[in-house]
């Protein structure tokens, strides 16, 4: 899994005055759990903008300005309910032998000859939750929709997850091909290819 480096200054004062003193001047404040002891921080907003606003997920290095690194991994972030600027960050230290839970975005590979017919590739879910050892947790997870005709359904189970732990039920269906207006039945499924897909 890739990972981002956030230079970030130790916070001494955590009260509502220093945090909103702190956003004033362009600082998120942030909060690390997981290990020892709750550390506290703050960096500039652009330092969180490759981070936050990015479909991928990453784990992540904060080097504080005392020489001290933490690795771990975004768990809640709280956004200003008018201008969306980011609040607050909370993270969860990561370690080598500890696995952690992080929500995994989903990509499709191939292409699916029921779209290829003019169904509709509807996702059910765009990303899913997995459990794993941070260097055994994939970027992405990807959907191959190569064999997926008019109708077909593609399962949670059918996703590689080697090394990992999917956190979803098996019967959890990733994306699947409807049916539409314009779909023309194929030449082997004639007819039944074309038919509205079961819900």
């Amino acid at each position: 899994m890739k990972s981002l480096t956030i230079k970030a200054s130790q916070r001494e004062s955590v009260g509502k005055k220093s945090t909103k003193d702190l956003r004033n001047a362009g600082q998120v404040p942030c909060v690390v759990y997981g290990g020892d002891t709750v550390t506290h921080f703050a960096a500039p907003t652009n330092n969180f903008l490759k981070l936050v606003y990015t479909p991928d997920v990453h784990t992540v290095v904060i080097a504080l300005d005392n020489g001290t690194s933490i690795n771990a991994v975004l768990q809640d972030i709280q956004f200003h309910p008018v201008t969306d600027a980011i609040q607050h960050i909370d993270f969860v230290q990561i370690f080598d032998d500890k696995p952690i839970t992080m929500e995994i975005p989903v990509r499709t590979v191939g292409k699916s000859p029921g779209v290829a017919l003019g169904g509709n590739l509807k996702f059910n879910t765009r990303r899913l939750k997995a459990k794993g050892l941070a260097a055994n947790l994939p970027d992405v997870l990807e959907a191959d929709i190569s064999e997926l005709k008019i109708g077909n359904k593609l399962y949670i189970t059918q996703l590689n997850s080697e090394g990992f732990e999917l956190l979803h039920p098996e019967n959890t269906v990733v994306c699947q091909v409807k049916n539409s207006r314009n779909a023309v039945a194929d030449e082997e499924g004639g007819e039944e290819a074309a038919a509205p897909a079961a819900e």
